[in-house]
């Protein structure tokens, strides 16, 4: 299915704001957390971010928005 050209620079313009991490756990604890994820109602990016900005919230750092801005 074609995307349209006003998706196509609203994704280009959206993609442009954000970074890129890559993680590779092995299998098992890959599943371990996709399965964390879908019992807790969320997508794996929008669990691990919200991880990541509880763990940076309990060490003091600052936190400039939500974990779960995702798209």
């Amino acid at each position: 299915m074609a995307v349209s050209e006003n998706k196509r620079k609203n994704n280009d313009n959206y993609n442009k704001k954000c970074d890129y991490i890559s993680i590779r756990p092995l299998k098992e604890r890959g599943e371990q957390i996709r399965q964390a994820a879908k019992l807790a109602g969320q997508s794996l990016q929008g669990y691990i971010l919200q991880a990541c900005a509880e763990r940076m919230e309990r060490d003091g750092l600052p936190i400039d928005q939500p974990a779960t801005d995702e798209e």
